[in-house]
Formats: C-alpha cells, structure tokens, sequence
C-alpha cells in the first residue's frame, strides 16, 4: 500500500497535471475519485476542509490534505525529485 492518495475528479485538468508530475516521478499512489456534484464530496472537504480536487495525502510526511495543483506539485518536486 502506498501513503500518497490523490483525491481527483476525471476530466480535471488541475488533477491531470498532479498526475503527470506522480508519474515523472515515479511515485506509486492511490487515486480516489470524487463525486461531480461538490455537494457530494464528503470525504475530501473531510481530510482537506474544501470540496476542490486534487487534494494529496502523503501520510508518511504528515500532509493530511493538501489541496492546490500548483502547491501539490511543488511539494512533489520538493519532497521525491
């Protein structure tokens, strides 16, 4: 089991390049795909306080709830490069 899990809706842009950059990476993670409807994403406004995706979880650094393309990927260059 991985600890990265990457809350993503299809068809989303900002989730695509989260994607892209896990895969340049190498990094191994769990997808979890969310509701279209935002009033129907209870469990990612759960972990990150918000309904947007993507939201990354990385339990083994401590990110509980990371939302923000930009951020995420960032972090990701960060943390794995």
């Amino acid at each position: 089991m991985t600890d990265l899990v990457l809350y993503e809706l299809s068809g989303c842009p900002y989730c695509a390049k989260v994607k892209r950059k896990l895969d340049a990476l190498g990094l191994e993670y769990e997808s979890r795909m969310v509701p279209r409807s935002h009033s129907e994403r209870d469990e990612v406004e759960a972990v990150s306080g918000q309904t947007g995706v993507p939201v990354l979880i990385d339990e083994e650094h401590g990110v509980d709830g990371m939302p923000e393309s930009d951020d995420i990927v960032a972090y990701l260059e960060k943390t794995y490069a």
